[in-house]
């Protein structure tokens, strides 16, 4: 079982993965800044000074002990924007990445081929050449 289980973790797939989401929840952690700390108070500079996160409908008032309730489209507009994002860093990234996959399979030379290959070549064009003379 532990002979398989190595035989898992190191295939190349399960560690691209690994890879894969740590980067992609450093990539999310540092667009969610960019989005909370940057885009969000440009736009609500734009909008008139509004903090967008605050913005929300409340349907019951709080009253007592009982709390509001309130419905946070404001945080709603935020989570979007913050997905149409990430969503275009990531396919930068992956665009980018395709095209230097294609710079590298146009630069491979082609193989070249075996000895044997070689030989037969060889035995064939000497074969033509005594037809050839006679």
């Amino acid at each position: 079982m532990w002979n398989d289980f190595k035989k898992f973790i190191s295939r190349g797939n399960v560690l691209d993965l690994a890879v894969g989401v740590i980067l992609g929840g450093a990539i999310g952690k540092i667009v969610s800044s960019l989005v909370n700390d940057i885009i969000m108070p440009l736009i609500g500079v734009v909008l008139g000074k509004i903090d967008l996160t605050s913005l929300k409908y409340v349907i019951n008032p709080a009253s007592g002990e009982t709390p509001e309730l309130a419905i946070y489209y404001g945080m709603f507009i935020q989570n979007i924007i913050d997905f149409l994002i990430i969503s275009f860093a990531i396919f930068i990234m992956i665009r980018t990445i395709d095209k230097f996959k294609k710079k590298e399979k146009k630069a491979a030379p082609a193989p070249l081929p075996s000895e044997e290959i070689i030989l037969l070549r060889e035995i064939r064009d000497s074969l033509k050449n005594k037809d050839a003379s006679k």
